[in-house]
């Protein structure tokens, strides 16, 4: 039997990445997993780690080659259809793009490509300015057919006041909600 295919699509916050790791082995059980990496994730190193290492971890994982470019992404949409997009983690300027229709990266590409299709589109963010710059974009992004969001709480209310994280353990619980057409509840925990 064929296993769905299912895009899982990295922007920055390097610190996310060992969360969202640990989740993508249960999800490569059950999906076909399609790496995508924007640009900077797939070239900037970090003090999390190497570009080179976490594009060689996202490849043994999902069993593909990262997708890494805009030309590479946008068959993602019309030639080779996924069942669902996950952006984890989807950064504030990636959701700001998002929500404004902007398309000047492989992951946004992916996404446009993918929602013209109809199917889910699941948003894992972290961003140190969710309860200011990007409250605007969360709102307009919640508010978008075939969006949903994996649920959130303040990051670290003492050191980063406005800071917002998805809870990347629920990567996987809002996945199936959203190939039901549900947003998994609640939102904010």
């Amino acid at each position: 039997m064929t296993k769905p295919r299912v895009g899982i699509a990295l922007c920055g916050s390097y610190c996310t990445y060992e969360r969202l790791f640990s989740q993508l082995h249960a999800l490569a059980d059950k999906y076909e997993l399609v790496p995508i990496m924007s640009e900077n994730a797939a070239a900037t190193d970090s003090r999390f780690g190497t570009a080179a290492e976490h594009k060689r971890r996202l490849e043994s994982i999902c069993g593909a080659e990262v997708v890494t470019t805009i030309p590479q992404a946008e068959p993602l949409g019309p030639a080779k259809p996924m069942e669902a997009l996950i952006i984890a983690p989807c950064t504030g300027n990636t959701l700001a793009k998002l929500s404004l229709g902007i398309t000047d990266t492989c992951v946004t590409m992916a996404a446009k490509a993918h929602l013209r299709n109809g199917r889910p589109l699941v948003i894992a963010f972290s961003t140190n300015d969710g309860l200011s710059g990007s409250a605007r974009s969360i709102a307009e992004l919640l508010n978008r057919k075939n969006v949903y969001f994996v649920p959130f709480s303040q990051d670290d209310p003492l050191k980063k006041p406005r800071s917002l994280a998805s809870d990347f353990t629920l990567i996987g619980a809002a996945l199936e909600s959203a190939l039901a057409g549900v947003q998994l509840q609640p939102i904010i925990s």
